[in-house]
């Protein structure tokens, strides 16, 4: 089959479009034919590497190479074979989820990182949510513990997680404010937001302001300044973390690069740290 590998870790050079064998699955995989595959930050960061701290962190990532030559993690297709072990998916049915190696004519994943296609959805449309949207979806109802009628700030609302985040919370019944650039404010109020503010212009972390629930996915404000614009009882989730270093990235905010912060008031010194699940 033809799939988009790469034998060693850089910028575009590094991918080849080749031929190799088709996946057989496990007991408990579901053998996918593609028929779309989504593209997030998260497959650079696998492509080049970096930060250098995901080469130990991720599974199928190695030291000097990725463990996994085929790139792509999103996927949407058509189920073509099934593990011994499988029993929610038939050949035939049209499924998408996440897997390793989302950019090849075939895929494998373990069967409960699979879902049916909704029959409104397109193969595209279908392939672009779920590692972003599952991590939006978490980052709320999981780990914030989102409630109806809270006020919540989404930083990075115009980027992958963040674009669902707005529109997951105004599922639940939020008040949601929408942080993003210049160019991106007509984006974020069209998908929901109920306010849009303009980071070049506004600094929402200036204590003036206080949410219930922050959801950070832009990850380059201190924690300390995000702790001024929580309520009394507020609480910070942090979904990833960009543009800090070549070694940490943003694994140095939280633990395991991922987490929550819970603190008794805008400015407690008693915060808690505390990995997602």
């Amino acid at each position: 089959m033809k799939a988009i590998t790469q034998d060693r870790y850089g910028d575009l050079d590094v991918l080849d479009f080749s031929e190799i064998d088709r996946p057989v699955p496990g007991g408990d995989e579901v053998l996918v034919r593609v028929r779309a595959a989504g593209l997030h930050r998260g497959d650079w960061h696998v492509m080049t590497g970096l930060p250098y701290m995901i080469r130990i962190v991720v599974p199928s990532l190695g030291l000097r190479k990725p463990k996994v030559p085929v790139r792509g993690m999103d996927v949407a297709g058509v189920v073509e074979a099934v593990g011994v072990n499988v029993t929610r998916f038939q050949p035939g049915e049209e499924v998408f989820g996440w897997c390793e190696g989302a950019f090849a004519e075939y895929a494998s994943a373990p069967q409960d990182q699979l879902a049916a296609k909704p029959a409104t959805l397109s193969f595209e449309q279908a392939a672009v949510v779920p590692i972003s949207g599952f991590a939006a979806l978490q980052g709320l109802r999981d780990v914030g513990e989102i409630q109806a009628g809270q006020r919540v700030l989404v930083i990075g609302a115009a980027g992958g997680v963040g674009s669902f985040a707005v529109q997951l919370a105004k599922g639940f019944g939020a008040e949601v404010t929408g942080v993003a650039s210049t160019s991106q404010l007509e984006l974020v109020g069209s998908i929901g937001a109920d306010e849009v503010l303009d980071y070049t212009r506004q600094d929402v972390t200036d204590g003036t302001r206080h949410w219930d629930l922050i959801l950070d996915t832009a990850g380059r404000r201190p924690l300390s300044r995000l702790r001024r614009a929580l309520t009394p009882t507020g609480t910070l989730v942090i979904v990833g973390s960009e543009g800090r270093g070549r070694w940490l990235g943003g694994f140095d905010r939280t633990p395991a690069g991922g987490g929550v912060v819970r603190v008794g008031g805008p400015a407690a010194a008693d915060a808690e740290l505390h990995a997602p699940a």
